[in-house]
């Protein structure tokens, strides 16, 4: 970013740790404490969540939204809560963060992440936020910065396979097809009185009203994709795993979940967790290979019924994320 000729280097540092550390509440606090700031979150959930935090502490007329579905600049905007795609670095801030960083190495939306790594920086300070896998590039590409690592502050449990109809209140189930949201969504709503739903491809207006219908206990239920695993803020006691495979379509097969995604999406979804549930339904695992893949595909449903196992499960959440 332009105006770094004030004398003295900006720091930049980087707070790395579990999910329900503090990171992204630190960075707010830090930002807010600055004339100007530019924070970019990986969701536009989030980012939107975010904004009205900020709009809560400093007012709508300093505080501006830039996602790809929304945009609202005052023209009095100090503090920004951006996508990363859409963070506008043509300003110039004081501070400037990044959350969830270890998306560097994502294969979709790596080359942003890894872009703002390298060249987004904040006038005063900057803050790369995220998991504990991205230190050694981080180190490696940003020597000059400072790390600090923060433990977890909640405990998560496993408390074994449950029926979709038996799951208690306050319950969130992920899935990982609109398909199997929308079927498992109705089936609540029929044995349990409604739920919410919440997917990235639906309209912002009517996500955020399904965020807040589950928030404001109108429903006990919320069935969502993975992608709440991203660091959206639910008051969430129980988290449930539809199953532990999804179709890529790269490859065409059902592919394993690596054994640390699924508790960083528990992790994330509900930061006040007091118990994981994971259940997993045999017979919705159907997903196909073809072709050569059908040897992989194979491999992959034989990895998932043992990865189904209550024990592998147990020992998944010991491993740091």
């Amino acid at each position: 970013m332009p105006g770094l000729d004030s004398g003295f280097a900006p720091r930049v540092k980087a707070v790395l740790g579990p999910t329900n550390t503090g990171k992204t509440h630190l960075a707010i606090e830090r930002m807010l404490a600055h004339a100007s700031g530019i924070i970019g979150f990986p969701l536009r959930l989030l980012a939107r969540e975010n904004y009205d935090r900020m709009v809560a502490q400093k007012g709508a007329r300093h505080v501006a939204l830039i996602t790809g579905e929304e945009k609202i600049v005052p023209p009095d905007a100090r503090w920004f809560s951006c996508t990363v795609e859409a963070m506008p670095l043509d300003r110039d801030a004081e501070f400037l963060a990044v959350d969830e960083i270890q998306l560097c190495a994502d294969p979709d939306r790596g080359h942003v992440f890894t872009e703002r790594l390298l060249h987004a920086r904040g006038m005063v300070e900057t803050m790369f936020l995220g998991a504990e896998t991205i230190r050694p590039l981080l180190q490696r590409l940003v020597p000059q910065a400072s790390v600090e690592t923060r433990p977890r502050m909640s405990q998560l449990s496993h408390a074994g396979p449950v029926k979709l109809v038996r799951l208690p209140p306050r319950s969130a189930v992920v899935a990982f097809s609109a398909a199997d949201v929308y079927a498992i969504a109705e089936l609540i709503r029929r044995r349990r009185g409604g739920c919410a739903v919440v997917m990235g491809r639906l309209s912002p207006r009517t996500r955020n009203a399904q965020v807040a219908l589950y928030q404001e206990r109108e429903v006990d239920f919320l069935v969502a994709t993975d992608a709440i695993g991203m660091g959206l803020n639910m008051n969430v006691d129980h988290v449930a795993f539809a199953g532990l495979g999804k179709f890529d379509v790269s490859v065409l097969a059902c592919v394993l979940l690596h054994n640390k995604d699924p508790i960083r999406i528990l992790e994330n979804c509900a930061r006040i967790t007091r118990e994981a549930v994971v259940i997993v339904e045999p017979h919705r695992e159907r997903y196909r290979p073809y072709n050569r893949a059908s040897t992989i595909g194979r491999r992959m449903e034989s990895a998932i019924t043992w990865a189904s196992s209550a024990p592998c499960m147990v020992s998944s959440l010991r491993l740091a994320p």
